[in-house]
């Protein structure tokens, strides 16, 4: 199983911008998401749908707020 490794937003705003990282809202309901969603985020149901054709070496950040 993959380690996870909590990071602060200053961190994930680097990642995300070099291209590093998948920014994924962990809510299930999209609605949820929605308040607030932040840039470049994408819903959960988009990561699951997304999640056979990433990179196995894909850094992904989830967020709930």
């Amino acid at each position: 199983m993959a380690r996870v490794t909590r990071i602060t937003p200053e961190e994930t705003f680097q990642k995300l911008r070099a291209g590093r990282a998948m920014l994924v809202c962990a809510y299930e309901s999209e609605e949820q998401c929605r308040n607030p969603q932040l840039d470049g985020a994408v819903f959960l149901s988009e990561f699951r749908a997304k999640l056979p054709a990433l990179p196995k070496d894909q850094e992904i950040v989830f967020y709930c707020a």
